[in-house]
């Protein structure tokens, strides 16, 4: 991908990343988001009225609104580079290549799912595509994804590791610990800021009076920029750039990257904090229907193959959940495996 775009430079505060006319994305690129987010939207979609239905527990964050961030990244990204997240995961194996069916039975709890049903949905680990988990705790995947970061230059790849959280997550005081040692390190992290305006229901005006979230590694002088969230090519290009840097030795950037979901905080959410005006305000930018917009106009598909493309979500969501169902419930023994992690140091210290 990297070949086939170049990122604009630019300075902290501003909005950088919004969709450049000038840069050309090729149709397979443009066919691929619109596919992918639309299997993220319809999942989360079956997600939403399952859990209604209590076929599964706990709690259920979904990711309806937000598509472009994850789908922008993961085009941008190589196959070697790490992801960890909060519990707002879902979407991000999908964007990463896994299948939905084994998110799908994990919300379920079923042994066949991303972490064999012992997660949930807060908790999506996915080894083979470098999914490094959704995390429950606040903020907690902060200083890890600068750990994985330092253990990248350490091994001497220049893999890179993005860290991604939500506008609440930024007020724990990791965050500030984290941003020091990475910018002091030049660790290869990006920091990405999923910022859809709101923590669980209070807004980020309520929360601070530093608004503009880029500024948050101004003391740190780390690369801080506002990316339109709505938009797959906007993240892309904030990400390649992005990336750039921390391959090249010059370490972290914070993305501040503004989204919006259309769903409350979790299912138990009623929303009573935001007006439906402001939600429909948003769906007009909606991202899938950005990307649709594109591939009509330039004709890369026609009517008949974006249906067929529609068609292969629903089967796919279908059999998500028919995977999920069928599958068994984790063996009781389960519980005493994967607690601890096998020894495997490639030297032993003698006492």
């Amino acid at each position: 991908m990297a070949s086939e775009t170049k990122a604009k430079k630019s300075t902290p505060g501003k909005l950088v990343a919004t969709a450049d006319k000038k840069v050309k994305f090729s149709k397979e690129t443009y066919v691929k988001w619109y596919e992918d987010m639309l299997v993220m939207r319809k999942i989360e979609e079956k997600a939403g009225q399952l859990y209604l239905q209590q076929k599964f527990g706990g709690f259920c964050h979904l990711y309806i609104g937000q598509e472009a961030v994850v789908a922008g990244t993961a085009s941008a990204c190589r196959p070697g580079d790490k992801h960890i997240t909060a519990y707002r995961d879902h979407a991000h194996p999908i964007a990463l290549g896994v299948h939905p069916k084994y998110m799908m039975a994990e919300l379920y709890g079923r042994s066949t799912g991303m972490s064999k049903g012992k997660g949930g949905s807060m908790h999506m680990f996915h080894k083979e595509s470098n999914l490094m988990g959704g995390h429950g705790i606040v903020g907690a995947q902060i200083p890890m994804g600068a750990g994985i970061a330092f253990a990248e230059k350490y091994l001497g790849t220049d893999n890179v590791c993005f860290a991604s959280m939500g506008d609440g997550a930024v007020r724990q005081g990791a965050l500030h610990e984290t941003f020091n040692m990475a910018m002091l390190w030049k660790l290869p992290v990006i920091f990405i800021v999923e910022n859809n305006n709101y923590a669980m229901g209070t807004s980020v005006e309520r929360t601070t009076n530093v608004t503009d979230l880029s500024k948050l590694g101004a003391s740190y002088e780390m690369p801080s920029f506002n990316v339109d969230g709505m938009s797959c090519e906007a993240v892309h290009l904030a990400i390649e750039e992005a990336c750039e840097r921390a391959r090249r030795g010059d370490g972290p950037t914070l993305l501040n990257i503004m989204t919006y979901r259309y769903k409350g905080h979790s299912m138990s959410d009623p929303q009573k904090y935001r007006t439906k005006e402001e939600v429909e305000e948003y769906k007009r930018q909606d991202p899938i229907e950005q990307v649709l917009a594109t591939i009509r106009a330039n004709k890369y598909l026609s009517e008949k193959e974006i249906e067929a493309i529609e068609q292969k979500v629903d089967a796919i969501v279908e059999e998500s959940v028919k995977f999920a169902e069928e599958s068994p419930l984790p063996d009781p023994s389960e519980l005493y495996n994967d607690v601890y992690a096998e020894p495997n140091y490639p030297y032993i210290i003698e006492y």
